[in-house]
């Protein structure tokens, strides 16, 4: 029996096949391909790794959290049984703590929540576009006369999402800094005011 396709998969194939269908010139379906349909596979494939990757760590972070202080109020008489659950309760502290640091560090449930918007947008946007309905659904419009208008807005929902999380890095970067009390070195301060213009 064979596997399913994933949704990244099946999603390429769907939208492929409607892409192959509208009256375009191949150039215009293959941009379409290259820049749209890719990007929107793309960003399923990651929402999807972000979202399990989450919820993996959130749940180790619950469960172990839950764990712990129940393995610190057991006292066993025998002085073997004291030091395993002693080395227990160390032990799965030890992979809670691991589990929350290594979701503050990569942001996973962020990380889905952004991939799964820009999804989400381009593909409405798709679905307006192939039914020439919403922005593309003037007068007797074809593919053709609105594929300007689709392109441009592909980009503009593209680039929102990478200034988005462009945004974040800068701020948890200057978050990281102010936490751990690095200040910018005398040669940075010199240079942002030499490339400040003049008031």
């Amino acid at each position: 029996m064979t596997k399913p396709p994933s949704y990244p998969d099946w999603l390429k194939g769907e939208f492929g096949q409607l892409v192959d269908d509208l009256d375009l010139e191949p150039q215009r379906k293959r941009l379409l391909r290259s820049r749209w349909l890719d990007q929107v596979a793309w960003l399923e494939g990651k929402a999807g790794r972000s979202r399990n990757r989450y919820y993996a760590l959130r749940l180790t972070t619950l469960v172990g959290a839950l764990l712990v202080p129940a393995l610190a109020t057991l006292d066993p008489a025998d002085g073997t049984a004291k030091n395993v659950v002693r080395v227990a309760t160390w032990i799965v502290g030890l992979v809670v703590a691991t589990s929350a640091a290594i979701e503050g560090f990569f942001h996973y449930g962020d990380r889905w929540r952004t991939y799964r918007r820009t999804a989400e947008l381009l593909k409405t946007e798709g679905w307006l576009y192939l039914q020439l309905s919403g922005r593309y659904s003037a007068n007797g419009a074809t593919h053709a006369d609105v594929y300007p208008v689709f392109a441009l807005r592909v980009e503009e929902l593209i680039q929102a999402d990478v200034d988005t999380y462009l945004t974040k890095v800068a701020a948890e970067d200057a978050e990281m800094r102010k936490e751990h009390g690095s200040e910018a070195s005398d040669g940075d301060r010199q240079r942002r005011k030499e490339a400040t213009p003049a008031e």
